[in-house]
């Protein structure tokens, strides 16, 4: 069984991090956040020789889903989100995609729980619930190869913005205080924005939510 491996194509006006999921010589894929054009993403992945068999939303703000349905679409494959996130997931203004000019919905074809584990495309993941950001925020952690992607709950240095519907920063710096930094120190963090990091050097470092030694 080879080792799994994660790949990055960066979307969108917003620079939005998109992420698959893949063990090494296989050709099954857990696509991350599809942040427009999803059918250009199904093109590109067969064309790699890959297929999309889910796809896992870590928020339902716009610039996370708007390729979402296409790729559905495309692929077959289920969507999969947070349970707490059916309201942006349902409502284009909590969703922020009406103020962005493009209004868009999405149902889900599973919603997920805190703490639940799952096996897809052979690979097997946790969700954790890390409310703040937006009420349903949710991250995906990957114990064998020790990989979390966070969406915008947690960045390299800096965290998401808490200022849209359902947003609470209280909520997110305890998220990030009681649900990740409680992760083994070399947990690659893949951000929804910008670089990697790892969970111990933001547990050390992070402005907005380091923790004393």
């Amino acid at each position: 069984m080879g080792e799994i491996k994660i790949g990055r194509i960066v979307m969108g006006s917003y620079g939005t991090n998109c992420y698959f999921l893949y063990r090494e010589g296989e050709g099954r894929v857990i696509f991350v956040d599809p942040a427009d054009r999803g059918a250009q993403i199904a093109q590109t992945m067969q064309k790699n020789g890959f297929t999309v068999e889910a796809i896992l939303l870590t928020h339902a703000h716009f610039d996370h889903i708007w390729g979402s349905k296409e790729l559905r679409e495309a692929t077959g494959a289920k969507i999969y989100a947070l349970d707490e996130e059916k309201l942006l997931c349902g409502n284009a203004r909590a969703n922020v995609s009406e103020q962005a000019g493009r209004p868009y919905t999405l149902e889900p074809d599973e919603y997920l729980h805190d703490g639940q584990e799952m096996t897809l495309a052979d690979m097997t993941f946790r969700v954790i619930a890390t409310p703040g950001h937006t009420g349903g925020s949710c991250c995906y952690y990957f114990a064998e190869p020790g990989f979390l992607v966070s969406g915008d709950t947690l960045f390299a240095d800096s965290v998401g913005r808490t200022d849209f519907p359902t947003g609470s920063m209280s909520a997110l710096v305890r998220s990030i205080r009681e649900k990740l930094f409680v992760l083994p120190d070399e947990t690659k963090v893949y951000p929804g924005h910008g670089d990697s990091t790892t969970v111990g050097h933001e547990r050390r470092c992070n402005p907005y939510a380091a923790q004393e030694e």
